[in-house]
């Protein structure tokens, strides 16, 4: 009876459990979204006639906070922040 021989096996073809991937992880940084949220700082207080260096009024804030689009993001952002500063 005559013997085969196995064929040659590539490393690529085994399946090792314990090597690592070739795969690249990507580092997340933490903080810094609220520098990165605020496009144009200023927008939301000239949209709503307040003059620079004045708070904007809460109510004012509130009202604007309802209205869809752009100016009621930056409300509801400007009231999410100030939130975070008490």
């Amino acid at each position: 009876m005559k013997m085969m021989k196995a064929p040659k096996v590539d490393e690529k073809m085994v399946h090792d459990p314990f090597k690592k991937s070739a795969k690249k992880t990507t580092v997340v940084k933490k903080g810094g979204w609220i520098k990165d949220a605020i496009k144009k700082p200023g927008a939301l207080r000239s949209s709503l006639g307040v003059k620079e260096g004045q708070k904007i009024p809460a109510k004012k804030l509130a009202a604007a906070a309802k209205k869809p689009g752009k100016m009621g993001q930056r409300a509801r952002l400007a009231q999410t922040l100030r939130k975070l500063g008490k």
